[in-house]
C-alpha cells in the first residue's frame, strides 16, 4: 500500500498531471466528441474505447458478445417461430423508420418525472430551438441523453483486419440476412421507397426459409466469425480472393441477421447458452446485432460491442417488445401473401478452397473447446426485491452488489477487484464508467455478516448496511457524472501509448495490474421486455455476474470457468440475501446460520471428507 501511494503521488505530481493536461487541452479542441471516443473530427472512431475494442485480437464470442433475451409475448399463441419472427422483423423496421426520420423520442434522464416526464413538458419544449432546448429541459432537472451509438445499431458490421478490426456501416442496404441451420439467405425488407415490405411478404418469405429442405453445410461459414480476429482477417482476404466479395459485401450491409434456430429452449440455462454462445455454425457473430429465435419462439439479440453499450440495445429492444406484444402485424393464422418466395430470396453460396475449408474446421474446432469451458447458472431470491429495500432506505443496487461481496467472501475467503458498468450517456459520445462495488464500507459489513455475525447487534448490522448504500450511491452518481476514475486513468496511459512514452511505474505496479483483474465482473439492466442477460467472465478466474433487482424478487445469471464453482457462488449469494432481509426485519442471525457461514469460510482450505 505504502509503494502504491508513493507511486501514485509521483504519477499525480509529474508524468500524470502532464498527461492530464494534454488530455483537457485535447478535449477542449474537440468539443464534437468526448476525449474516451473520438481524437478529432476525421478520426470519431479511432478513440481510446473504440480502439481498446477494435484492436483486440480475442474472439469476440466470450470475450465481448453479451446477449439480453426477451420475455415471451403474453399471448402464447404469438410466440409461434414464424409469427414472433416475422413481427419482430417488422417491429424493427419501424423503429428504424422512426430513428432515421428523426422521430424516435430522445432519451432523457428524468430526476423529477412528475415534472419533465410529461405530455405538456414534450409539447412545449419541441417548440423551443434546439440550441435553448437543452436549458428548458435542465430547469426542470431533465437530462438528455447521448444517442450518437443508434446510428450504427443498422447496416452495420465489425470487419476483420489485421492487427485493428473496422466498423461498416451502409445505410443504403435494404435486405436481411437470416440464418438457418448454417445456411444464409438474403430478401429486402424494404421496398424502393423506403416503406416496409407488407407484413405478410416477410411471414412469406421467412416460411419460404424455414421449410427450405437444404442440409445444413458440413463447413458453416458463420464460424469463421467466432475466430481471434486476425486468423478470421487472413481468411476473410482469402474468401474475397476467392470470388466472395459481393455476398460478404451483402452479409455486412445488411439490416441485421435473424438466426432462426431448430431447437427448443428446455430452461433457462439452456436460453443463456443459446443466446450467449449457440452451436457457432448458425450466427455471424460481426453483426452490430443478431435477433435469434429458437424453435418455440423464445428470442434474444446477441450484440457486437464495440460499436455500442447495453442502453441503446435495450431501447430497442423494450421498442420492438412493446410493438409486437401490443400491435403485431401478423397474427396465428394469417396467410403469407402468394408471392414467389423462391425467386425473392436468394440463398447465399461461396467459393471455399481447401485453406478456406480447414480454417472453417480449425475455427468450429477453437470454438467448441472454448465453449465447453463455460458453465453457467441462475438464481432467483424470492423473499423480497426493490420495494423492501426502498422502505428501508437502502439502494437496491447497492444490496445486490453487497451480496456478491458477501457470496465471494463466504466461498473463498477473500475480497476481489470487482466491475460494475454504468453508462456515461449523459456527455456526448459517452460510453461507460467503472462503478468500483469493493469498499472499505462493503468489506467492513461482509466481514461482520460472513465472519461476526454474534458479534454485531441487529442495529449495528443495519447501520452498516446504510453505510455501504450510501456510499454506493455516491459511486454511482461520480461514475455517471464522469467522475469515475477507471477511464480517465485508462486514457492517460492510451495517451501515453500513442506518444511512444514510457509508461509510468503506477501503470506496472501489482496494484494497477489486481483492479484491472476483474474477477467479478458484473452489470444490470432490468425492462419489462427483458428476461435475462448474460455474458462471460473477463478473466479464467472470474465470474460473469447479470443481475436484476425487481419489485420483489432478486435475480442474478453467472457464468464461470473451471476455475471457479458458479453452483457454490449463487448459493452463497442467496444466503447473503437471507441474511440481509433477515436483519432488515429486525432480526438477529441465528447460531445455526453463523456455523454454516463458517464452514463455508473454511471449505476452499479442507478436502472432502474434512468438511463433512
Amino acid at each position: 500500500l505504502r509503494t502504491t501511494e508513493k507511486l501514485a503521488q509521483d504519477f499525480m505530481n509529474g508524468v500524470g498531471k502532464q498527461l492530464h493536461e494534454e488530455l483537457v487541452a485535447q478535449d477542449k479542441n474537440n468539443k464534437h466528441t468526448s476525449y474516451i471516443s473520438g481524437e478529432s473530427i476525421t478520426s470519431f472512431l479511432s478513440g481510446p474505447w473504440f480502439d481498446m475494442y477494435l484492436s483486440a485480437r480475442d474472439s469476440v464470442v466470450l470475450n465481448f458478445n453479451p446477449f439480453m433475451s426477451f420475455n415471451p409475448d403474453p399471448k402464447t399463441e404469438y410466440n409461434d417461430q414464424l409469427v414472433r419472427a416475422t413481427n419482430i422483423v417488422c417491429s424493427a423496421v419501424r423503429f428504424m423508420k422512426t430513428l432515421r426520420a428523426g422521430l424516435l423520442e430522445p432519451e432523457v434522464f428524468h430526476l423529477n418525472p412528475a415534472k419533465s416526464d410529461t405530455d405538456g413538458f414534450k409539447k412545449f419544449i419541441r417548440w423551443v430551438p434546439s440550441s435553448l432546448s437543452w436549458y428548458g429541459a435542465y430547469m426542470v432537472n431533465a437530462y438528455p441523453l447521448d444517442m450518437s451509438q443508434y446510428l450504427r445499431l443498422f447496416n452495420s458490421t465489425r470487419i476483420p483486419k489485421r492487427g485493428r478490426d473496422e466498423l461498416f456501416t451502409d445505410e443504403k442496404g435494404r435486405h436481411l440476412l437470416v440464418m438457418k441451420k448454417g445456411n444464409m439467405y438474403v430478401f429486402d425488407i424494404i421496398d424502393k421507397d423506403g416503406n416496409l415490405v407488407t407484413p405478410a411478404e416477410i411471414q412469406s418469405h421467412l416460411k419460404h426459409i424455414l421449410s427450405d429442405p437444404t442440409p445444413a453445410p458440413a463447413l458453416p461459414l458463420g464460424v469463421l466469425t467466432s475466430e481471434n480476429r486476425d486468423v478470421w482477417a487472413g481468411l476473410r482476404e482469402k474468401l474475397v480472393s476467392a470470388g466472395n466479395a459481393e455476398d460478404l459485401r451483402t452479409v455486412d450491409s445488411a439490416l441485421f441477421c435473424l438466426c432462426l434456430d431448430d431447437e427448443s429452449m428446455k430452461d433457462h440455462i439452456h436460453i443463456s447458452h443459446n443466446m450467449l454462445h449457440g452451436d457457432g455454425c448458425n450466427r455471424w457473430y460481426d453483426k452490430s446485432f443478431s435477433i435469434i429465435l429458437a424453435k418455440d419462439g423464445q428470442a434474444a439479440i446477441n450484440f457486437e460491442h464495440s460499436w455500442g453499450d447495453g442502453v441503446a440495445v435495450l431501447r430497442f429492444q423494450n421498442e420492438v417488445f412493446k410493438d409486437t406484444t401490443e400491435q403485431p402485424l401478423v397474427h396465428p393464422g394469417s396467410a403469407a401473401a402468394a408471392v414467389d418466395s423462391a425467386s425473392a430470396v436468394r440463398r447465399l453460396q461461396f467459393n471455399l478452397d481447401s485453406e478456406l475449408e480447414n480454417g472453417i474446421k480449425k475455427a468450429k474446432e477453437n470454438f467448441d473447446s472454448a465453449v465447453s469451458k463455460l458453465t453457467i447458472d441462475a438464481m432467483e431470491f424470492k423473499k423480497g426485491g426493490k420495494e423492501q429495500l426502498k422502505k428501508s432506505k437502502l439502494s437496491p443496487d447497492a444490496v445486490a452488489q453487497l451480496a456478491f461481496q458477501m457470496g465471494f467472501l463466504r466461498q473463498y475467503g477473500q475480497t476481489v477487484a470487482t466491475y460494475e458498468s454504468c453508462s456515461t450517456a449523459a456527455f456526448k459520445h459517452g460510453r461507460t464508467e467503472t462503478i468500483r462495488p469493493a469498499t472499505t464500507h462493503t468489506q467492513k459489513c461482509a466481514q461482520a455478516f460472513v465472519r461476526q455475525p454474534g458479534q454485531h447487534s441487529v442495529e449495528e448490522l443495519k447501520a452498516m448496511l446504510s453505510e455501504c448504500s450510501k456510499y454506493h450511491g455516491q459511486l454511482t452518481r461520480e461514475a455517471a457524472m464522469g467522475q469515475g476514475f477507471d477511464r480517465h486513468l485508462f486514457s492517460m496511459r492510451y495517451l501515453a501509448n500513442s506518444k511512444g512514452q514510457a509508461l509510468h511505474s503506477l501503470y506496472t505496479d501489482p496494484a494497477y495490474a489486481a483492479i484491472n483483474h476483474n474477477i467479478l465482473s458484473t452489470s444490470t439492466l432490468t425492462s419489462p421486455a427483458v428476461s435475462l442477460g448474460g455474458f462471460a467472465p473477463v478473466v479464467p478466474d472470474g465470474f460473469g455476474v447479470g443481475y436484476g433487482v425487481h419489485d420483489d424478487w432478486i435475480g442474478c445469471n453467472v457464468s464461470s470457468y473451471p476455475a471457479r464453482n458458479v453452483h457454490e457462488f449463487l448459493q452463497c449469494v442467496h444466503k447473503s440475501l437471507e441474511d440481509i432481509f433477515t436483519v432488515l426485519e429486525g432480526k438477529p442471525i441465528s447460531l445455526e446460520d453463523t456455523i454454516r457461514r463458517y464452514l463455508a469460510a473454511q471449505r476452499p482450505l479442507l478436502d472432502d471428507d474434512q468438511f463433512r
